[in-house]
Protein backbone atom coordinates (compact mmCIF):
# COMPACT_ATOMS: atom_id res chain seq x y z
CA UNK A 1 0.00 0.00 0.00
CA UNK A 2 1.44 3.45 -0.88
CA UNK A 3 2.44 5.44 2.26
CA UNK A 4 -0.11 8.21 1.56
CA UNK A 5 -2.94 5.68 1.27
CA UNK A 6 -1.81 3.85 4.40
CA UNK A 7 -1.76 7.08 6.38
CA UNK A 8 -5.25 7.93 5.18
CA UNK A 9 -6.46 4.54 6.35
CA UNK A 10 -4.77 4.96 9.74
CA UNK A 11 -6.44 8.33 10.19
CA UNK A 12 -9.82 6.90 9.29
CA UNK A 13 -9.34 4.08 11.80
CA UNK A 14 -8.44 6.57 14.51
CA UNK A 15 -11.47 8.74 13.73
CA UNK A 16 -13.70 5.68 13.68
CA UNK A 17 -12.28 4.49 17.00
CA UNK A 18 -12.82 7.88 18.62
CA UNK A 19 -16.37 8.07 17.29
CA UNK A 20 -17.22 4.58 18.47
CA UNK A 21 -15.77 5.00 21.96
CA UNK A 22 -17.13 8.52 22.55
CA UNK A 23 -20.57 7.48 21.29
CA UNK A 24 -20.63 4.41 23.53
CA UNK A 25 -18.86 5.60 26.69
CA UNK A 26 -18.79 9.38 26.33
CA UNK A 27 -15.89 11.70 25.60
CA UNK A 28 -14.58 12.04 29.16
CA UNK A 29 -13.37 8.45 29.65
CA UNK A 30 -12.19 8.07 26.04
CA UNK A 31 -8.41 8.38 26.35
CA UNK A 32 -5.83 8.39 23.59
CA UNK A 33 -4.66 5.00 24.86
CA UNK A 34 -8.13 3.55 24.30
CA UNK A 35 -8.41 5.13 20.86
CA UNK A 36 -5.10 3.77 19.59
CA UNK A 37 -5.83 0.33 21.08
CA UNK A 38 -9.14 0.16 19.25
CA UNK A 39 -7.67 1.54 16.03
CA UNK A 40 -4.67 -0.79 16.19
CA UNK A 41 -2.05 1.93 15.65
CA UNK A 42 0.85 3.26 17.70
CA UNK A 43 0.91 6.41 19.78
CA UNK A 44 3.43 8.12 17.45
CA UNK A 45 1.04 7.37 14.56
CA UNK A 46 -1.78 9.06 16.47
CA UNK A 47 0.31 12.23 16.81
CA UNK A 48 1.16 12.17 13.12
CA UNK A 49 -2.52 12.84 12.44
CA UNK A 50 -3.82 14.70 15.49
CA UNK A 51 -2.41 17.23 17.93
CA UNK A 52 -4.34 15.83 20.88
CA UNK A 53 -7.50 14.00 21.94
CA UNK A 54 -9.70 17.03 21.28
CA UNK A 55 -8.38 17.27 17.72
CA UNK A 56 -9.33 13.64 17.05
CA UNK A 57 -12.79 14.15 18.55
CA UNK A 58 -13.35 17.17 16.30
CA UNK A 59 -12.58 14.99 13.29
CA UNK A 60 -15.17 12.46 14.47
CA UNK A 61 -17.69 15.23 15.02
CA UNK A 62 -17.01 16.60 11.53
CA UNK A 63 -18.11 13.25 10.13
CA UNK A 64 -21.42 13.23 12.03
CA UNK A 65 -22.84 16.76 11.92
CA UNK A 66 -23.14 16.87 8.09
CA UNK A 67 -25.35 13.77 8.23
CA UNK A 68 -27.66 15.47 10.71
CA UNK A 69 -27.65 18.62 8.58
CA UNK A 70 -28.60 16.63 5.49
CA UNK A 71 -31.50 14.92 7.29
CA UNK A 72 -32.92 18.23 8.50
CA UNK A 73 -32.49 19.90 5.10
CA UNK A 74 -34.31 17.04 3.38
CA UNK A 75 -37.16 17.10 5.92
CA UNK A 76 -37.61 20.88 5.66
CA UNK A 77 -37.54 20.83 1.86
CA UNK A 78 -40.26 18.16 1.82
CA UNK A 79 -42.53 20.16 4.15
CA UNK A 80 -44.61 23.29 3.60
CA UNK A 81 -42.53 26.39 4.50
CA UNK A 82 -44.81 27.25 7.43
CA UNK A 83 -44.09 23.79 8.90
CA UNK A 84 -40.30 24.11 8.67
CA UNK A 85 -39.72 24.16 12.44
CA UNK A 86 -41.89 21.10 12.97
CA UNK A 87 -40.09 19.29 10.14
CA UNK A 88 -36.71 20.11 11.70
CA UNK A 89 -37.85 18.78 15.09
CA UNK A 90 -39.13 15.59 13.44
CA UNK A 91 -35.78 15.09 11.73
CA UNK A 92 -33.81 15.66 14.94
CA UNK A 93 -35.90 13.18 16.91
CA UNK A 94 -35.82 10.63 14.07
CA UNK A 95 -32.01 10.87 13.87
CA UNK A 96 -31.68 10.43 17.64
CA UNK A 97 -34.08 7.48 17.63
CA UNK A 98 -32.43 5.71 14.67
CA UNK A 99 -28.84 6.23 15.82
CA UNK A 100 -28.83 7.11 19.54
CA UNK A 101 -25.10 6.57 20.02
CA UNK A 102 -24.19 8.74 17.03
CA UNK A 103 -26.72 11.37 18.11
CA UNK A 104 -25.19 11.42 21.58
CA UNK A 105 -21.80 12.03 19.96
CA UNK A 106 -23.22 14.99 18.02
CA UNK A 107 -25.55 16.52 20.61
CA UNK A 108 -24.09 15.78 24.04
CA UNK A 109 -20.38 15.05 23.87
CA UNK A 110 -19.34 18.46 22.44
CA UNK A 111 -20.50 19.94 25.75
CA UNK A 112 -18.20 17.49 27.55
CA UNK A 113 -15.21 18.20 25.31
CA UNK A 114 -15.93 21.97 25.40
CA UNK A 115 -13.48 24.35 23.68
CA UNK A 116 -13.51 24.01 19.90
CA UNK A 117 -16.11 21.26 20.11
CA UNK A 118 -18.59 23.82 21.43
CA UNK A 119 -17.78 26.01 18.44
CA UNK A 120 -18.58 23.06 16.17
CA UNK A 121 -21.81 22.34 18.05
CA UNK A 122 -22.96 25.95 17.89
CA UNK A 123 -22.08 26.28 14.22
CA UNK A 124 -23.98 23.08 13.44
CA UNK A 125 -27.10 24.29 15.23
CA UNK A 126 -26.82 27.67 13.51
CA UNK A 127 -26.76 25.90 10.14
CA UNK A 128 -29.91 23.95 11.05
CA UNK A 129 -31.59 27.21 12.06
CA UNK A 130 -30.58 28.84 8.76
CA UNK A 131 -32.38 26.07 6.87
CA UNK A 132 -35.55 26.74 8.87
CA UNK A 133 -35.27 30.51 8.52
CA UNK A 134 -34.77 30.23 4.76
CA UNK A 135 -38.08 28.35 4.58
CA UNK A 136 -39.76 30.96 6.81
CA UNK A 137 -38.75 33.69 4.36
CA UNK A 138 -41.14 32.11 1.85
CA UNK A 139 -44.27 32.05 4.02
CA UNK A 140 -47.11 34.56 3.47
CA UNK A 141 -47.57 37.30 6.06
CA UNK A 142 -50.74 35.65 7.38
CA UNK A 143 -49.16 32.19 7.77
CA UNK A 144 -48.58 31.12 11.37
CA UNK A 145 -45.03 30.14 12.31
CA UNK A 146 -43.28 30.04 15.72
CA UNK A 147 -42.65 33.52 17.08
CA UNK A 148 -39.27 32.71 18.51
CA UNK A 149 -35.64 32.38 17.46
CA UNK A 150 -35.14 29.22 15.40
CA UNK A 151 -31.54 29.08 16.64
CA UNK A 152 -32.65 28.98 20.25
CA UNK A 153 -35.56 26.56 19.74
CA UNK A 154 -33.41 24.06 17.86
CA UNK A 155 -30.65 24.41 20.45
CA UNK A 156 -33.19 23.74 23.20
CA UNK A 157 -34.51 20.63 21.43
CA UNK A 158 -30.97 19.29 20.94
CA UNK A 159 -30.23 19.99 24.60
CA UNK A 160 -33.32 18.05 25.69
CA UNK A 161 -32.54 15.14 23.37
CA UNK A 162 -28.98 15.08 24.74
CA UNK A 163 -30.37 14.76 28.27
CA UNK A 164 -32.33 11.63 27.30
CA UNK A 165 -29.54 10.16 25.18
CA UNK A 166 -27.06 10.59 28.01
CA UNK A 167 -29.43 8.66 30.29
CA UNK A 168 -29.94 5.93 27.68
CA UNK A 169 -33.65 6.73 27.40
CA UNK A 170 -35.70 6.41 24.19
CA UNK A 171 -36.62 9.67 22.48
CA UNK A 172 -39.37 8.66 20.02
CA UNK A 173 -42.05 9.23 22.67
CA UNK A 174 -40.99 12.89 22.93
CA UNK A 175 -41.94 13.76 19.36
CA UNK A 176 -45.66 14.53 19.56
CA UNK A 177 -45.25 16.53 22.76
CA UNK A 178 -42.41 18.56 21.23
CA UNK A 179 -44.45 19.25 18.09
CA UNK A 180 -47.39 20.39 20.23
CA UNK A 181 -45.04 22.62 22.21
CA UNK A 182 -43.72 24.26 19.02
CA UNK A 183 -47.28 24.87 17.74
CA UNK A 184 -48.11 26.88 20.86
CA UNK A 185 -45.76 29.66 19.73
CA UNK A 186 -47.22 29.94 16.24
CA UNK A 187 -48.42 33.42 15.30
CA UNK A 188 -49.02 35.05 11.88
CA UNK A 189 -45.61 36.08 10.55
CA UNK A 190 -46.68 39.73 10.28
CA UNK A 191 -47.30 39.86 14.06
CA UNK A 192 -43.97 38.48 15.25
CA UNK A 193 -42.03 40.10 18.09
CA UNK A 194 -39.58 37.52 19.42
CA UNK A 195 -37.87 35.90 16.43
CA UNK A 196 -35.13 38.50 16.53
CA UNK A 197 -33.05 37.64 19.55
CA UNK A 198 -32.49 41.21 20.64
CA UNK A 199 -33.62 43.01 23.80
CA UNK A 200 -36.95 44.80 23.42
CA UNK A 201 -36.85 48.19 25.15
CA UNK A 202 -34.78 48.98 28.24
CA UNK A 203 -33.91 46.10 30.60
CA UNK A 204 -36.24 45.51 33.56
CA UNK A 205 -35.34 47.26 36.82
CA UNK A 206 -33.14 45.42 39.30
CA UNK A 207 -34.66 42.62 41.34
CA UNK A 208 -35.54 43.55 44.94
CA UNK A 209 -33.41 40.56 45.95
CA UNK A 210 -30.25 42.27 44.68
CA UNK A 211 -28.39 41.99 47.99
CA UNK A 212 -28.88 38.22 48.10
CA UNK A 213 -27.68 37.92 44.51
CA UNK A 214 -24.18 39.22 45.32
CA UNK A 215 -21.97 36.18 45.99
CA UNK A 216 -18.81 37.47 47.62
CA UNK A 217 -16.29 35.93 50.02
CA UNK A 218 -16.86 36.45 53.73
CA UNK A 219 -14.55 39.13 55.08
CA UNK A 220 -12.64 37.99 58.17
CA UNK A 221 -10.74 40.48 60.38
CA UNK A 222 -7.08 39.43 60.55
CA UNK A 223 -6.92 39.77 64.35
CA UNK A 224 -9.71 37.22 64.90
CA UNK A 225 -7.99 34.39 63.09
CA UNK A 226 -7.16 31.34 65.18
CA UNK A 227 -8.33 32.80 68.51
CA UNK A 228 -11.21 30.40 69.02
CA UNK A 229 -13.06 27.63 67.27
CA UNK A 230 -15.75 29.95 65.95
CA UNK A 231 -13.29 32.32 64.28
CA UNK A 232 -11.34 29.34 62.84
CA UNK A 233 -14.53 28.02 61.28
CA UNK A 234 -15.30 31.46 59.89
CA UNK A 235 -11.83 31.69 58.36
CA UNK A 236 -12.21 28.23 56.83
CA UNK A 237 -15.56 29.17 55.33
CA UNK A 238 -14.10 32.40 53.93
CA UNK A 239 -11.18 30.46 52.45
CA UNK A 240 -13.52 27.91 50.92
CA UNK A 241 -15.73 30.53 49.30
CA UNK A 242 -12.71 32.45 48.01
CA UNK A 243 -11.35 29.23 46.46
CA UNK A 244 -14.66 28.54 44.71
CA UNK A 245 -15.02 32.03 43.29
CA UNK A 246 -11.37 32.11 42.22
CA UNK A 247 -11.68 28.75 40.49
CA UNK A 248 -14.76 29.99 38.63
CA UNK A 249 -12.95 33.17 37.53
CA UNK A 250 -9.97 31.21 36.23
CA UNK A 251 -12.19 28.74 34.35
CA UNK A 252 -14.14 31.59 32.77
CA UNK A 253 -10.96 33.33 31.58
CA UNK A 254 -8.85 30.36 30.44
CA UNK A 255 -10.97 27.21 30.67
CA UNK A 256 -11.15 24.34 33.14
CA UNK A 257 -8.40 22.28 31.54
CA UNK A 258 -5.87 25.12 31.71
CA UNK A 259 -6.70 25.96 35.34
CA UNK A 260 -4.40 24.41 37.95
CA UNK A 261 -4.70 23.89 41.68
CA UNK A 262 -1.52 25.96 42.18
CA UNK A 263 -3.09 28.94 40.40
CA UNK A 264 -6.31 28.59 42.38
CA UNK A 265 -4.44 28.64 45.68
CA UNK A 266 -2.22 31.58 44.72
CA UNK A 267 -5.07 33.71 43.38
CA UNK A 268 -7.29 32.90 46.36
CA UNK A 269 -4.40 33.64 48.75
CA UNK A 270 -4.84 30.27 50.42
CA UNK A 271 -1.88 28.07 51.31
CA UNK A 272 -1.34 24.82 49.43
CA UNK A 273 -1.80 22.95 52.69
CA UNK A 274 -5.16 24.60 53.39
CA UNK A 275 -6.28 24.07 49.80
CA UNK A 276 -5.51 20.34 49.99
CA UNK A 277 -7.19 20.10 53.36
CA UNK A 278 -10.41 21.47 51.89
CA UNK A 279 -10.31 19.76 48.45
CA UNK A 280 -8.67 16.56 47.23
CA UNK A 281 -8.25 17.70 43.62
CA UNK A 282 -9.36 20.16 40.96
CA UNK A 283 -12.47 18.21 39.99
CA UNK A 284 -13.62 18.27 43.62
CA UNK A 285 -13.16 22.05 43.64
CA UNK A 286 -15.37 22.43 40.59
CA UNK A 287 -17.96 20.01 41.95
CA UNK A 288 -18.16 22.34 44.95
CA UNK A 289 -18.42 25.38 42.63
CA UNK A 290 -21.43 23.78 40.95
CA UNK A 291 -23.05 22.91 44.26
CA UNK A 292 -22.48 26.39 45.66
CA UNK A 293 -23.94 28.11 42.59
CA UNK A 294 -26.79 25.62 42.28
CA UNK A 295 -27.96 26.23 45.85
CA UNK A 296 -27.53 30.01 45.56
CA UNK A 297 -29.39 30.43 42.28
CA UNK A 298 -32.26 28.12 43.22
CA UNK A 299 -32.67 29.84 46.58
CA UNK A 300 -32.80 33.41 45.24
CA UNK A 301 -35.02 32.46 42.27
CA UNK A 302 -37.45 30.62 44.53
CA UNK A 303 -37.75 33.56 46.93
CA UNK A 304 -38.34 35.92 44.02
CA UNK A 305 -40.96 33.59 42.53
CA UNK A 306 -43.08 33.63 45.66
CA UNK A 307 -42.91 37.42 45.83
CA UNK A 308 -45.31 37.67 42.88
CA UNK A 309 -49.07 37.90 43.43
CA UNK A 310 -50.33 35.86 40.46
CA UNK A 311 -48.56 33.09 38.58
CA UNK A 312 -47.49 35.21 35.56
CA UNK A 313 -45.99 37.80 37.93
CA UNK A 314 -44.28 35.00 39.81
CA UNK A 315 -42.63 33.76 36.61
CA UNK A 316 -41.55 37.33 35.78
CA UNK A 317 -40.02 37.91 39.21
CA UNK A 318 -38.20 34.56 39.11
CA UNK A 319 -36.83 35.34 35.65
CA UNK A 320 -35.69 38.78 36.71
CA UNK A 321 -33.83 37.49 39.78
CA UNK A 322 -32.35 34.58 37.82
CA UNK A 323 -31.03 36.84 35.05
CA UNK A 324 -29.61 39.43 37.43
CA UNK A 325 -27.92 36.77 39.53
CA UNK A 326 -26.13 35.44 36.45
CA UNK A 327 -25.19 38.93 35.26
CA UNK A 328 -23.65 39.81 38.60
CA UNK A 329 -21.79 36.51 38.92
CA UNK A 330 -20.58 35.86 35.34
CA UNK A 331 -17.75 33.51 36.31
CA UNK A 332 -20.10 31.22 38.20
CA UNK A 333 -22.54 31.40 35.29
CA UNK A 334 -19.78 30.33 32.92
CA UNK A 335 -18.95 27.25 34.99
CA UNK A 336 -22.60 26.29 35.48
CA UNK A 337 -23.76 26.77 31.88
CA UNK A 338 -20.68 26.35 29.69
CA UNK A 339 -18.22 24.11 31.54
CA UNK A 340 -20.53 22.19 33.84
CA UNK A 341 -18.95 18.91 32.68
CA UNK A 342 -15.71 20.05 34.33
CA UNK A 343 -16.97 18.61 37.62
CA UNK A 344 -17.43 15.18 36.08
CA UNK A 345 -20.60 13.23 36.75
CA UNK A 346 -21.44 15.53 39.66
CA UNK A 347 -21.51 18.56 37.38
CA UNK A 348 -23.60 16.76 34.76
CA UNK A 349 -26.07 15.62 37.40
CA UNK A 350 -26.34 19.06 38.97
CA UNK A 351 -26.90 20.73 35.60
CA UNK A 352 -29.68 18.27 34.81
CA UNK A 353 -31.20 18.84 38.23
CA UNK A 354 -31.04 22.60 37.70
CA UNK A 355 -33.01 22.23 34.44
CA UNK A 356 -35.62 20.10 36.19
CA UNK A 357 -35.74 22.46 39.18
CA UNK A 358 -36.86 25.30 36.94
CA UNK A 359 -39.81 23.31 35.61
CA UNK A 360 -41.30 23.65 39.11
CA UNK A 361 -41.96 27.35 38.47
CA UNK A 362 -44.09 26.43 35.45
CA UNK A 363 -46.28 23.78 37.02
CA UNK A 364 -48.59 26.33 38.62
CA UNK A 365 -49.66 27.21 35.07
CA UNK A 366 -51.86 24.11 34.97
CA UNK A 367 -53.99 25.50 37.82
CA UNK A 368 -53.80 29.15 36.74
CA UNK A 369 -55.05 28.43 33.24
CA UNK A 370 -56.98 25.12 33.27
CA UNK A 371 -57.36 23.64 29.81
CA UNK A 372 -58.65 20.47 28.23
CA UNK A 373 -55.44 20.41 26.16
CA UNK A 374 -52.67 21.71 28.44
CA UNK A 375 -49.00 21.57 27.49
CA UNK A 376 -47.33 18.29 28.42
CA UNK A 377 -44.65 17.75 31.03
CA UNK A 378 -42.26 17.29 28.11
CA UNK A 379 -43.09 20.89 27.15
CA UNK A 380 -41.99 22.11 30.60
CA UNK A 381 -38.62 20.41 30.18
CA UNK A 382 -38.34 21.87 26.66
CA UNK A 383 -39.01 25.37 28.01
CA UNK A 384 -36.33 24.97 30.69
CA UNK A 385 -33.81 23.49 28.25
CA UNK A 386 -34.44 26.30 25.75
CA UNK A 387 -34.04 28.97 28.40
CA UNK A 388 -30.77 27.31 29.37
CA UNK A 389 -29.72 27.54 25.73
CA UNK A 390 -30.42 31.30 25.88
CA UNK A 391 -28.20 31.64 28.95
CA UNK A 392 -25.49 29.45 27.44
CA UNK A 393 -25.29 31.54 24.26
CA UNK A 394 -25.07 34.81 26.18
CA UNK A 395 -22.58 33.59 28.77
CA UNK A 396 -20.33 31.90 26.24
CA UNK A 397 -20.25 34.92 23.93
CA UNK A 398 -19.78 37.63 26.56
CA UNK A 399 -17.46 38.00 29.54
CA UNK A 400 -20.21 40.20 31.00
CA UNK A 401 -23.47 38.70 29.67
CA UNK A 402 -26.50 40.98 29.21
CA UNK A 403 -29.36 38.77 30.33
CA UNK A 404 -31.76 41.26 31.94
CA UNK A 405 -32.79 42.56 28.51
CA UNK A 406 -33.81 39.02 27.51
CA UNK A 407 -36.12 38.42 30.48
CA UNK A 408 -39.20 39.23 28.30
CA UNK A 409 -38.08 36.57 25.79
CA UNK A 410 -37.71 33.98 28.54
CA UNK A 411 -41.08 34.88 30.05
CA UNK A 412 -42.79 34.63 26.65
CA UNK A 413 -41.18 31.22 26.21
CA UNK A 414 -42.53 30.06 29.58
CA UNK A 415 -46.04 31.57 29.55
CA UNK A 416 -47.17 31.28 25.92
CA UNK A 417 -47.79 27.50 26.02
CA UNK A 418 -50.27 28.10 28.85
CA UNK A 419 -51.75 31.54 28.14
CA UNK A 420 -51.32 31.69 24.37
CA UNK A 421 -49.09 34.22 22.56
CA UNK A 422 -51.67 37.05 22.54
CA UNK A 423 -52.39 37.04 26.28
CA UNK A 424 -48.70 36.55 27.06
CA UNK A 425 -47.74 39.56 24.95
CA UNK A 426 -50.40 41.64 26.69
CA UNK A 427 -49.00 40.67 30.10
CA UNK A 428 -45.40 41.45 29.11
CA UNK A 429 -46.44 44.83 27.68
CA UNK A 430 -48.18 45.72 30.93
CA UNK A 431 -45.03 44.90 32.88
CA UNK A 432 -42.78 46.84 30.50
CA UNK A 433 -45.13 49.84 30.38
CA UNK A 434 -45.17 49.94 34.17
CA UNK A 435 -41.37 49.83 34.26
CA UNK A 436 -41.10 52.66 31.72
CA UNK A 437 -43.59 54.77 33.66
CA UNK A 438 -41.65 54.32 36.91
CA UNK A 439 -38.43 55.40 35.14
CA UNK A 440 -40.01 58.59 33.75
CA UNK A 441 -41.34 59.48 37.18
Amino acid sequence: MPPSERKGTQRERLVSAMAGLAARDGYAPTSIAKVIARAGVSRPTFYEHFADREDCFLAALADVRPRLLADVRSAVEDAAPEHATRAAVRALVAFAEAEPAVARLAMNEPMVCAGRALDARDEGIAQLAQIVEAAHQRVPAKAAIPDFSSRVLIGGVERQLAFHLRAGEPVANLLEDLLDWVRRYEVPASEHRWRSFEPIGPPPPASPFEEEIQLRPVAVPARSRGRNRRSAETVAESNRKRILLTAAQLAASKGYNATTMVEIGERAEVSARELRRLFADKQEVFAAVHEFHFQSIVAVTTRAFFAGERWPERVWEAGRAFAQSLEQNPSLAHVSFVEYHAAGSAGVRRNSELVLAFTVFLQEGYQYKPSSLPPSRVALAAIAATNFEIVYLQVRANAEPCLMGLVPHAVFLGLAPFLGPTETNRFIDQILDGARASVTR
